[in-house]
């Protein structure tokens, strides 16, 4: 009965009746899933890398992880509370994040050396959706709620790509398009920060940047008194930083130069004290911008307040935030692997980041990702594994709750420089930039469009622009792959003249091999063409035009036009005047008959319904072009799908032209009778099916002496290698001797 139905459905879908054994959706599916229970375990586990290594904790490791941890934590407190600053949120809020983001991490993280915390890219982002949340609904909602509101959802939709597995998404957001957008923000943030390291005010700093660079020279008159702790902030910070680079004995005066953000913060902050106690006005002021009060420990932990009415204000601006939570931190995971050794795995990253948001908004803190600055520090401490982070979050801990009088009196200035100094770092070199342009020019575009956009329009437009021009140059390369036809060239060892084999090599030059080596062409009646690319539908009709045109361009044709009336010629093939009949038909005449396609699809792992159909064109108006049916065979398919693909359509098994439908997959069904030009192709001689002899050892002893073929027999137009389809195309409608088609290993020969 099932063999009854299946027959019968097999009918109405229109298959073969001796089609060519393929892979099935079934055996594939079978093949991916073995075990759905084991791998669900699996994926259980693997949400908490911590249960793979906390086991193997030592005292070892304890000592590396102390020394990075609190060398971080030196940093993080002065850094977090200026990135407070710079996201338009009292500093509180920088050490909030932090904590969360250092203790969080460590028990999901796949890198030992990412610092989670507040950056300068993230709390711009942050201050500008402040800004416009406000603008748009002034008061309704405090400038903190806005922030924790960012971090919930930001933290859920991270969350939910890494738990779906989703983190391939953040491949196609290439290298310089992160470094463009990366350096126009860190320009976009100095320039920002200078009005306040200067006491500049009176415009918005938040403006373009070309616009803050303009209004900061014109507002120099107005500089006061906060600018003698900027910049002695800002020089001694790069002096102290230069100076244990010069010194020779750099190890001793390491955390000397790691140290420099706190131990400046410090010397500023009780410079500020000092001067502040006795010039305190009338009014309450002082004469220069200090932090003033900083409430002491967590204040109101809690489930965070999501208002329905602030998500819709804040929906414009989810993606954009979003796009830096994760581009951000993936980069910088992913670099310091490379560096140190270790592979991070991307999903669990993101899930790692989506909890540590997530769990944020309970401590009321803003959105946290991984820092360059502080994570090259923590490589360059030690640090063994991801615990580090435990003992950071008890530094910002101890800040939190017996630091904070002294807080009182830091100078905002002072936080400028802090952020100036670490942000400065982030702008990509001259050397870096010339590699871009050096390795792909295309890519020197996206970096330079990516920070031209920021610097002149917004960071959110400059993300918009880099990924946007990413894409558009990954379909461009799709859509036009680059693609040759072949010739052969004979390479020997020059060792042993005897050791030769061919190689096959672009007919015109590449810039690759050496042009001054001359390239033999195939056999006559064969044309050999390499797709450099996956066979898809944004690309197959390139390479069909290619084809066609050179079959025109380079092979007889096997009608003669001239003979033909004009009034029976079709109109868009007119053929030669009258005048030139007798010239055309001699060229026609000196050109040699077609008889053999080879298509190379060593590179091609993908091929598609439209490439399929883009194919079958191919043939029919290669056929119609020579006047009768032409082979064509395949090299090196190593997809199961591919070549799935290729019977389908009616290719590899040397069915007559006549039995394959001109379309694989109609758009709409014609029902009327089909023009043919020919007759039947005519069948292939059962010589002909390239069956290679494979001896193989058996697989419980005895002698080598069974032959198997390396590629299915049903389908004789596949071929293993280039050189096997060239040897079968050259000898169309010949026996092919079984020498030139197999393998054979006889006993007198070592089985490798």
């Amino acid at each position: 009965m099932a063999s009854t139905i299946k027959h019968v459905a097999g009918k109405v879908v229109g298959r073969a009746e001796n089609e060519a054994s393929v892979i099935s959706t079934a055996s594939y599916v079978k093949g991916r899933v073995t075990d759905p229970k084991r791998a669900i375990i699996d994926y259980l586990i693997g949400l908490f890398p911590i249960l793979g290594w906390i086991t193997r904790y030592n005292t070892g490791w304890l000592t590396g992880d102390l020394i990075a941890g609190l060398t971080v934590g030196l940093v993080l407190v002065p850094q977090s509370m200026s990135y407070a600053q710079l996201a338009t949120l009292p500093p509180q809020y920088g050490l909030y994040s932090s904590f969360v983001g250092v203790l969080v991490y460590c028990f999901f993280a796949t890198s030992k050396d990412v610092s989670i915390g507040p950056v300068a890219v993230m709390s711009l982002t942050v201050s500008q959706i402040i800004a416009a949340v406000n603008s748009k609904h002034p008061n309704e909602w405090s400038g903190p709620q806005i922030a924790t509101t960012v971090a919930f959802i930001c933290g859920f939709i991270v969350l939910g790509i890494g738990l779906l597995r989703l983190g391939w998404l953040v491949e196609f957001i290439p290298l310089p398009a992160v470094s463009g957008f990366m350096t126009g923000s860190a320009i976009n943030i100095v320039a920002g920060q200078v009005p306040g390291l200067m006491g500049i005010t009176g415009f918005n700093t938040r403006a373009a940047t070309f616009k803050v660079i303009i209004n900061t020279l014109k507002g120099l008159p107005r500089t006061t008194l906060d600018a003698a702790w900027g910049l002695t902030g800002l020089a001694a910070l790069y002096i102290i930083r230069i100076a244990c680079n010069k010194l020779s004995d750099r190890r001793a005066l390491f955390f000397v130069s790691v140290s420099r953000n706190a131990f400046v913060i410090v010397v500023l902050t009780i410079a500020a004290w000092l001067y502040c106690r006795d010039h305190k006005s009338k009014s309450g002021k002082y004469p220069i911008k200090i932090l003033q009060n900083v409430p002491r420990g967590f204040q109101d932990v809690g489930p965070p307040v999501i208002d329905t009415a602030l998500l819709n204000a804040l929906a414009p601006h989810i993606p954009v935030a979003t796009i830096i939570l994760l581009l951000e931190h993936i980069a910088i995971s992913k670099s310091f692997g490379r560096v140190n050794g270790y592979k991070i795995n991307p999903n669990q990253e993101l899930i790692a980041i989506g909890v540590t948001n997530t769990v944020g908004s309970v401590f009321h803190a803003y959105p946290a990702t991984g820092s360059f600055s502080r994570t090259a520090l923590k490589s360059k401490s030690g640090v063994r594994t991801p615990i580090a982070g435990v003992f950071t979050a008890v530094v910002v801990t101890v800040a939190l709750y017996g630091l904070t009088p002294a807080f009182y009196w830091i100078p905002n200035a002072g936080l400028s420089a802090v952020i100036i100094h670490a942000v400065a770092d982030l702008v990509a070199t001259p050397s870096q930039v010339y590699t871009f342009w050096r390795v792909s020019p295309l890519e020197f575009l996206i970096w330079t469009a990516a920070v031209l956009v920021t610097v002149f329009s917004t960071i959110e437009n400059g993300i918009y622009t880099s990924i946007c021009a990413s894409l558009a140059f990954l379909l461009l390369r799709i859509a036009h792959p680059r693609g040759s036809f072949l010739g052969k060239v004979k390479v020997s060892d020059p060792r042993d003249s005897e050791d030769s084999r061919e190689v096959f090599l672009p007919l015109r030059p590449d810039g690759v091999t050496n042009s001054d080596i001359k390239v033999e062409p195939p056999p006559p009646g064969v044309i050999i063409y390499r797709l450099e690319e996956s066979y898809l539908y944004p690309n197959c009709s390139i390479a069909n035009s290619a084809i066609v045109d050179y079959v025109k361009g380079h092979i007889r044709r096997g009608v003669d036009v001239s003979k033909i009336k004009l009034r029976d010629r079709p109109w868009n093939d007119p053929g030669p005047l009258h005048g030139d009949l007798a010239a055309a038909q001699a060229a026609n005449d000196a050109k040699p008959d077609l008889h053999a396609v080879v298509l190379d699809f060593s590179v091609v792992p993908h091929i598609d319904t439209t490439a399929v159909q883009a194919l079958i064109d191919t043939r029919s108006e290669v056929q119609k072009w020579v006047n009768h049916p032409v082979e064509f065979h395949f090299a090196s398919i190593f997809s199961p799908w591919t070549r799935r693909a290729l019977i389908a359509g009616g290719f590899g098994t040397g069915a007559p032209t006549i039995d394959v439908p001109p379309e694989v997959a109609p758009v709409v069904t014609y029902r009327g009778p089909l023009r043919r030009d020919w007759g039947k192709d005519s069948e292939i001689p059962a010589s002909d099916i390239e069956a290679p002899e494979i001896t193989e050892l058996p697989a419980s002893g005895g002698h080598p002496g069974n032959s198997a073929p390396l590629v299915p027999l049903d389908t004789p137009f596949f071929h293993l290698d280039l050189a096997s389809a060239v040897r079968a195309a050259g000898a169309a409608g010949k026996p092919l001797s079984r020498a030139d088609t197999t393998v054979k290993t006889a006993e007198d020969v070592p089985y490798i």
